[in-house]
């Protein structure tokens, strides 16, 4: 299948072949659309220092990060609830056995947007191998490589160029022009790209909803990175808790928007999950969660790409 996913990548690339450049595109036969900013590659500081950089963020080190585009907002339920749910995208009136055959999520024994609303909204409360999986069902859909950012690819993007506490400074009090988050959302997310952008064109890296990441997450994976630059770094999974996730959400105080700031996943997240064993596709109880993608200039061979899109960790 991983296969037949890559051969249909390497085609499609074939016929849109240039220089990288913002694109947005509608989901076969579908009115659900999506865009794609280009990240340049380059090096950065990632971490933090001072009085409010936390132990997981410690020291700030050196990284280089290969090119690539990222969704200009966060996913939302309109692309979701396509790959949540068979033939919202008319399949069977054109038939794809690649698409078909691809694993989706079971129903959810709840409405997963809790009301707070579908159109324009983020999705939330995905695992992380749901988002993985998500990745993958869109990669064949469109014959593009898309998955998750790791945790350098996603820090670098919200930076886009700086090295402050924020994309667009250390002042916590213009964060209501970028974010939501605890203080102004009403204790809800919010439809994406209401606020400002930063300087590469990315809504919402700053609150609204927390964003997976690839990365295993461990509190002192920084150490190991002390001298050389650490070139496109990425902390494989190789068990089910913790996983990371970057970017704060409406429920969050401002530290925990940062650039820098990391958060580790839990099993509490599905506490409420009535079935045994647990989901491998929802997290009930974070309802903050949500995730971007990211589609790299490079196509990896068939067995990176299974990597990118199966940990093989996600019962737990």
């Amino acid at each position: 299948m991983v296969q037949q996913i890559r051969a249909r990548i390497e085609e499609q690339t074939k016929k849109t072949a240039g220089p990288p450049a913002a694109y947005k595109v509608t989901i076969p036969n579908t009115t659900v659309t999506y865009a794609m900013v280009p990240i340049p590659g380059g090096e950065f500081r990632m971490g933090a220092a001072g009085q409010n950089a936390k132990a997981d963020e410690q020291p700030q080190h050196s990284v280089k990060v290969d090119a690539f585009w990222m969704q200009a907002h966060e996913v939302t339920w309109d692309a979701y609830l396509l790959f949540m749910f068979a033939d919202q995208a008319n399949e069977r009136a054109k038939p794809d056995a690649i698409v078909d055959a691809l694993s989706r999520p079971t129903a959810p024994y709840v409405e997963m947007s809790f009301g707070r609303g579908l159109k324009g909204f983020p999705a939330i409360s995905m695992t992380q191998h749901a988002a993985n999986t998500y990745c993958k069902w869109l990669s064949a859909k469109m014959g593009q490589f898309y998955r998750l950012p790791t945790e350098a690819e996603w820090e670098y993007a919200c930076r886009a160029g700086s090295d402050t506490a924020y994309s667009f400074g250390n002042d916590p009090e213009k964060l209501g022009e970028y974010a939501w988050f605890a203080d102004n959302s009403g204790a809800k997310y919010q439809k994406i790209g209401m606020k400002k952008p930063n300087k590469w064109g990315l809504y919402d890296m700053h609150g609204n909803v927390l964003e997976w990441c690839l990365d295993q997450y461990e509190p002192d994976s920084y150490k190991q990175f002390t001298t050389a630059t650490a070139d496109n770094p990425w902390l494989r999974a190789t068990k089910p808790y913790p996983h990371s996730a970057r970017g704060g959400s409406w429920d969050d105080d401002p530290l925990a928007l940062r650039s820098a700031a990391r958060r580790a996943s839990s099993s509490a997240w599905k506490m409420q999950d009535p079935q045994l064993p647990k989901s491998i596709w929802y997290h009930t109880d974070a309802q903050f969660l949500g995730f971007r993608i990211i589609r790299p200039l490079k196509v990896p061979p068939p067995e990176e790409l299974a990597k990118y899109w199966n940990n093989g960790v996600e019962h737990d």
